[in-house]
């Protein structure tokens, strides 16, 4: 099986998307050239050109891709080739209407953008496999091809009637029969109980609440139909090129895909991420997206997007401050990439993203995005020897499950203001702060590794995940775990009790008795700290010891925080300090400490393979002090310049350092 080593060898890919066909041809020229200034060493190319190579059906014009293919390689710049699929040409649509997408209400989603497909359309996916064996066959064996790139950013979800087909399809192959079903959806609630397969819809616009079982097999399904999709595609690219690794690119965090399941299918894990320059902890957004990527990757990824300068999709889009770009892009190689790439390498005069930068701006070469962009090109070529291939050890695994989060997102929970992904991002920033090294584990992997785990939240847990749980802790290791965890089966079948009765054991919950969310902004006191969110009323087990109290209100005297052993129950979510501290508690009565002590605020410091990289993520200068090295002295790898005792960072300065001969 090719990995990520085949396409880099021994290097750190550095590069971007690259969509020639929106230039003229004499504009070629000039981007390799300063390509080859900026030290690019890939271009992704042929993502969003369905059009251009297949302007009506049947037809094929490669001749501007042979030109281009050719061009890079005589330059030495690797080609990550996509297939084009992720962005049917108009004539699709026109043509055959079944290929569009349709909303929850029934209305078509029409040409106009991207992304407008129904996954479960045969002919769909008819002209995708088409268009991919003639673009495998013609360039399987060219010399710049480094990578193939399946499709982009699969997102694409359908309620049409050809999905309905496919979706009774999915179910009679996962339940067997309809009456299996009617059981795991719990069809005897309001009269739903289905009497044939014809009778089963996707999750459409209803009357009222909608059956949660039956969206959460949607949403399951959704995620196979796609990865159904990935797979067609890069069975083909690997039958005619077996040895060059295949990939899609993960969007950020995204709620749509299994990506535990996706990342199986891929020869390279590759994601998008996109941390906003004015979010004051972007830092540790961009490092729990290399953590998360990385974990399922099992070593090195590939950042196959990031942006140079400012995106265009939120409502306000800032550009990113002078050194901000480097220091994110040194990131996420501390924290395993093997490649550093964007969207885009030259930035669009026209269309839908002329305002979304790139590694050239409309400024040109004289910007100051394009130098500082040189600079990182130059910088991970004195890394790559030294990182390329390294791991980065975690003695912490966050836990976390796409089956939980689509689950808790349903409609008729106890409050909308619990989203999964902040309660996820709250928990790892505590780490993050901490300066714990920190993977993500599935809920039912193999745990004994760790030292410490934590779990956010998981709504739902199935039998095996729980069963995983308590062998951990009994095995010696250190579970800390959020509320509403264990509370429903993966059918979505609330547990007898309202948490799963082990967990309880485990937590030293004797009773719980009510969830009590808390509105937007309120807080609850506890024994030394605010929590927010959520809290719950619970009644402890005479063996449980109860770290914190809720104080005033209706709970006044409960627990808020419980142990039992080295297993924690959180019922709130604590303030950002306080959550901090009890992770620190926790994480030192377990042997975990941070990669370097006493770090100011805003600072990170991440090993990996023999170097030591220490990143300052504020927007002042700090001096970090170094423990003791071998002879007390450092060395600079992007410098060569000796460092001992300690480092003077500027604002979103950055040092990896190397234990110097005494």
């Amino acid at each position: 099986m090719p990995s990520l080593h085949d396409a880099t060898r021994g290097r750190i890919l550095f590069g971007g998307d690259y969509n020639p066909e929106q230039w003229p041809e004499e504009v070629w020229e000039q981007d390799v050239r300063l390509m080859q200034d900026a030290g690019v060493n890939s271009a992704t190319v042929g993502v969003f050109s369905w059009a251009r190579i297949e302007p009506r059906p049947g037809a094929r014009e490669f001749g501007w891709l042979d030109r281009l293919a050719d061009l890079l390689h005589a330059h030495g710049i690797g080609m990550v080739l996509a297939t084009p699929t992720a962005s049917p040409p108009p004539w699709m649509g026109a043509r055959h209407p079944d290929t569009l997408p349709r909303d929850e209400d029934g209305r078509t989603v029409w040409w106009g953008s991207r992304q407008q497909f129904c996954p479960s359309s045969a002919t769909y996916r008819a002209y995708a496999a088409a268009v991919t064996e003639d673009l495998a066959a013609r360039y399987a064996g060219h010399p710049a091809l480094t990578m193939w790139h399946v499709n982009n950013e699969y997102c694409t979800s359908c309620w049409c009637d050809g999905t309905a087909r496919h979706f009774r399809r999915w179910l009679a192959a996962r339940y067997g029969t309809v009456d299996a079903l009617n059981e795991a959806w719990g069809t005897a609630f309001w009269s739903q109980r289905y009497d044939t397969w014809d009778e089963v819809i996707p999750p459409r616009r209803a009357q009222y609440l909608r059956n949660p079982a039956q969206q959460l097999d949607f949403r399951r399904f959704t995620s196979d139909a796609l990865l159904e999709c990935y797979t067609a595609e890069r069975d083909i690219v690997a039958r005619h090129a077996p040895r060059v690794p295949v990939t899609t690119n993960f969007m950020p965090f995204w709620t749509g895909q299994d990506a535990w399941a996706w990342a199986r299918e891929e020869d390279v894990v590759s994601v998008d991420v996109y941390p906003d320059p004015k979010d004051p902890y972007g830092g540790q957004y961009n490092a729990m997206i290399g953590d998360m990527t990385r974990s399922q990757a099992r070593g090195p990824w590939m950042v196959m997007e990031q942006a140079a300068g400012p995106v265009n999709w939120r409502d306000v889009n800032h550009p990113k401050p002078a050194g901000l770009n480097r220091l994110l892009s040194l990131q996420s190689v501390a924290r395993g990439a093997d490649a550093v790439c964007y969207f885009q390498w030259r930035q669009s005069r026209q269309g839908a993203e002329k305002f979304h930068s790139g590694m050239v701006p409309h400024a040109g070469e004289e910007s100051r995005t394009f130098r500082e962009v040189k600079r990182i090109g130059a910088e991970l070529s004195r890394l790559a020897p030294e990182v390329s291939g390294a791991g980065v050890a975690a003695e912490v695994a966050v836990l976390h499950d796409w089956h939980s989060w689509w689950a808790v997102q349903q409609e008729g929970m106890p409050s909308r203001e619990v989203a999964y992904p902040d309660v996820v991002r709250a928990w790892h920033r505590a780490l993050w702060e901490n300066g714990y090294a920190t993977d993500f584990a599935h809920p039912e992997h193999g745990l004994s590794g760790y030292r410490m785990v934590v779990v956010p939240q998981l709504y739902l847990l199935s039998d095996a995940a729980v069963a995983g749980l308590v062998a951990y802790v009994a095995g010696g290791g250190t579970l800390v775990s959020g509320f509403l965890t264990g509370v429903a089966d993966p059918d979505d079948r609330v547990r007898p009790g309202g948490m799963d009765a082990r967990l309880r054991r485990l937590f030293g919950i004797r009773v719980l008795h009510e969830w009590w969310p808390l509105d937007r902004g309120e807080r609850v006191a506890c024994d030394g700290f605010d929590g927010t969110l959520w809290s719950e009323e619970l009644e402890a087990a005479g063996d449980a010891e109860v770290a914190a109290a809720y104080r005033g209100g209706e709970l006044d005297g409960l627990p808020a925080v419980l142990r039992r052993g080295r297993a924690w129950y959180v019922s709130t979510l604590p303030e950002p300090a306080a959550l901090r501290a009890l992770l620190a508690r926790a994480a030192g009565e377990a042997g975990v400490r941070p990669v370097l002590e006493g770090l100011p605020e805003l600072v990170e410091a991440v090993r990996r393979g023999g170097l030591l990289f220490v990143l300052n993520h504020g927007r002042k200068p700090v001096r970090v002090p170094l423990p003791a090295a071998g002879g007390g002295v450092y060395r600079d790898v992007l410098t060569g310049a000796a460092v001992a005792g300690s480092v003077e960072l500027e604002r979103y300065g950055a040092v990896v350092l190397r234990e110097a001969a005494p």
